[in-house]
């Protein structure tokens, strides 16, 4: 129950809501407790000297069933404003978690998320946070409402008669004990259940964003059938955890029915004996059934904490994790217009791996200059530009802009002046216009944005296409643009990271979908975008990165050459066998 502790601070923009809704909880709780005592008053009167006056019978009983009707009126409309007031309150601080979930989420590095599922995460930001919502509102509300009746109730049952009050009370004396059992049966059990519910999860949005490739191997079978076991699983771990409250609400019946029990025998006695009221034992008796329902309440209410600590307990473990890349307290102001981008012996290998990826390279883009990145497969071209993003920091050595180092910037700052256009062309399930407009602020005119997103579509040869759908920019994206082909989702790529106009332009890889001649004329046309910015080309094909101010070639993480086209090929090196190796095959291919 300590990890709930972490959801009060959400509680405060609500304190006038939640102290509104405890008022109504007393007011509710009153009224339904007044009740017993309107009808042993009219009890107490017809078994008096009143009993033999029709006309007296008539008054009392008039009067008190219309106090009766009042007070059920009054206690279901303040009941109605408890319930509303605080399941409201519930549902916004269930928001509000949600959302300091998501933005933690997008502050976490790459490195987060390539230890965590996508899977698990979407299952603790709407199942758990769910849970939670329900042990902070409708828990609250039932623990308050139970703690009340409970204390009020007992006091009156008390002021009636002490002995049969503790005689009722004895069969309930072993509740704590079976409370704390079953409170700690069900947070295990529910736990497996988020878990289990979570890889469930993970399977079928891995199975929905691939499910071509599950139908080009033919797995449709082979995955429904592995679905069908962590769905049967599941099903098995909620089954459990019916058992233990199915279990538990009968024996708190139990118990409270054996409290009815013993009223009935000794309350009946102390009747016969003249020690108690026929009225003070009928409204002993109301009262007692009005205590049973708190008492069954107390374990729903337990369950729901049970399974609110369970899921506040899971998020929390990703709450504590910090930010791998974040603004340092007073950051420094990036510099205005262009800068030298500078590493220096700069190495690098992934979270929890031995193996270098990048190992001692040293090289300085000049501003408004085009560097190009050439090398094998595997040689460490993706990772190189990522660290300019500050995607990860370097495990050794400085990426420095303008002088300063990266760290010392806020990585808004540096990411604001790039425009990344990864190897992985994704694109959102939106309108084709709005994926190419998603680095411009919103607050921009319309029609700016709209001129922009056509002069960036133009620029990566993309216009001619978009004009071409039915829809044109308004053309609506399938899951990760599944609707374009490989070629158009990459230009709709380069197209964002053009829109946003940046000092800095990255490219990585980003027509490796388009044939040799479209690449070599989509880069041709780009020089005059290219132009006042710095820019990185990852390209594989050596013939499309031939003009570039600057090559470097990477191989196994290191610079083993760099400098002009000319120069590599004259050095007749890597670069050199790279390019005669690519003329090969495309000799082969028109062959």
């Amino acid at each position: 129950m300590r990890e709930l502790r972490t959801v009060l601070p959400y509680f405060r923009p609500y304190r006038a809501a939640m102290a509104w809704g405890l008022v109504l909880v007393v007011l509710a709780n009153a009224f339904t407790l007044v009740q017993p005592y309107l009808v042993k008053l009219p009890i107490d009167a017809l078994t008096g000297p009143a009993g033999s006056d029709p006309d007296a019978i008539r008054r009392i009983v008039i009067t008190y069933a219309v106090l009766l009707i009042a007070t059920a009126i009054a206690g279901g409309a303040t009941r109605y404003w408890m319930r509303e007031i605080l399941n409201g309150l519930s549902r916004r601080i269930e928001v509000d978690l949600r959302n300091d979930f998501v933005r933690h989420l997008l502050r976490l590095g790459a490195g987060f998320y390539t230890a965590n599922r996508t899977g698990d995460l979407m299952s603790l930001a709407t199942n758990d946070t769910l849970a939670v919502r329900q042990a902070v509102g409708p828990a609250v509300m039932y623990t308050a409402n139970t703690v009340i009746s409970f204390v009020i109730g007992l006091a009156v049952m008390i002021h009636i008669s002490p002995w049969l009050t503790l005689a009722a009370l004895v069969p309930l004396a072993v509740l704590p004990p079976v409370v704390t059992w079953f409170g700690k049966v069900i947070h295990v059990r529910f736990e497996r259940i988020q878990e289990q519910f979570a890889s469930l999860s993970t399977m079928v949005q891995e199975n929905l964003s691939g499910v071509r490739i599950v139908r080009a191997y033919g797995q449709e079978k082979a995955q429904a059938k592995e679905f069908e076991a962590l769905n049967r699983m599941y099903l098995k771990r909620n089954m459990h955890l019916a058992y233990a409250s199915g279990a538990f609400h009968p024996i708190m019946g139990l118990l409270t029915g054996a409290g009815m029990v013993v009223v009935l025998w000794y309350g009946g006695v102390q009747v016969m004996a003249g020690r108690i009221g026929v009225g003070d034992f009928v409204a002993f008796s109301f009262y007692l059934s009005l205590l049973a329902w708190p008492m069954i309440a107390l374990g729903w209410v337990v369950n729901l904490f049970q399974r609110g600590a369970a899921s506040m307990a899971r998020l929390n473990r990703i709450f504590a994790i910090e930010p791998e890349i974040d603004a340092p307290p007073e950051p420094h102001a990036p510099p205005e217009g262009g800068a030298a981008i500078e590493f220096r012996d700069v190495s690098f290998r992934y979270p929890g791996t031995d193996r270098l990826v990048l190992e001692g390279v040293s090289f300085t883009a000049e501003p408004e200059r085009t560097i190009a990145i050439v090398g094998p497969t595997g040689s460490g071209k993706s990772t190189l530009v990522s660290l300019i993003a500050r995607v990860y920091d370097p495990t050794a050595g400085d990426v420095l802009l303008g002088g300063v180092p990266l760290p010392a910037y806020d990585p808004a700052d540096i990411r604001a002046r790039i425009g990344f256009a990864p190897q992985d062309s994704f694109l959102f399930s939106a309108r084709l216009g709005r994926n190419i407009a998603l680095g411009l602020p919103p607050s921009a005119p319309f029609d700016d944005i709209k001129a922009r997103v056509r002069e960036a579509a133009i620029a990566a040869h993309m216009h001619d296409t978009v004009l071409g759908f039915p829809d044109g920019y308004r053309t609506h994206l399938g899951e990760r643009g599944i609707n374009l082909s490989g070629g158009q989702k990459q230009r709709a790529t380069l197209a964002r990271a053009l829109a946003i106009d940046p000092p800095v332009l990255v490219l990585d890889d980003v027509l490796s979908a388009v044939d040799t001649a479209t690449e070599s004329s989509i880069l041709r046309g780009l020089r005059r975008e290219l132009k006042g910015r710095t820019a990185f080309i990852i390209s594989h094909r050596v013939t499309a990165v031939k003009d570039a101010d600057l090559i470097l070639v990477l191989d196994e993480g290191r610079i083993v050459e760099r400098g002009r086209h000319a120069e590599l090929v004259a050095l007749g090196g890597t670069y050199a066998t790279l390019l005669r190796r690519q003329l090969l095959e495309q000799e082969v291919g028109a062959a």
